[in-house]
């Protein structure tokens, strides 16, 4: 049980598990509906992948240094997870938006002998404000855990 006190790694899930339960409630609180599923999809409010990422790197940053190799690519791996959270998945989940709309305007496309048309995911990425949401969220998680339980 010795992984239990490897503070950057339970700070990343703590983090991760906490972001994607906390967008149930947000969801409520924000379109007044209640919709569980959001504790497992993709998307939503706060990112749990910049949760995540933020969390591990501040909490590497809090026990090694921010000076130190591990801190420098914790950041970058950072960096470049955001940066796809809100780039290129967010623009893949407008194109799945755009293709819906398409399918269920042309109702040629839906012909019994042609291919079956599925209604793809839309909610894949997220809107930067979410990413840095997730972010402020994760890096809050790592302080609060060394100095509660860590410390």
């Amino acid at each position: 049980m010795q992984i239990v006190h490897n503070f950057p790694l339970m700070a990343a899930l703590i983090a991760m598990i906490a972001a994607q339960l906390i967008k149930v409630p947000f969801n409520l609180i924000w379109s007044k509906s209640w919709n569980v599923a959001l504790a497992i999809g993709t998307g939503g409010m706060p990112s749990s992948h910049s949760a995540a990422a933020a969390s591990l790197t501040a909490a590497i940053g809090i026990s090694e240094g921010l000076d130190s190799s591990t801190f420098a690519i914790a950041t970058v791996l950072s960096a470049i997870t955001m940066y796809d959270a809100a780039g290129i998945r967010r623009h893949a989940g407008l194109h799945a938006s755009f293709l819906n709309r398409i399918s269920k305007s042309t109702p040629s496309l839906l012909k019994d002998d042609g291919p079956k048309i599925i209604e793809l995911k839309e909610l894949l990425g997220h809107r930067p404000i979410e990413v840095l949401a997730g972010a402020i969220f994760g890096i809050g998680i790592s302080i609060l855990l060394h100095y509660t339980l860590y410390a």
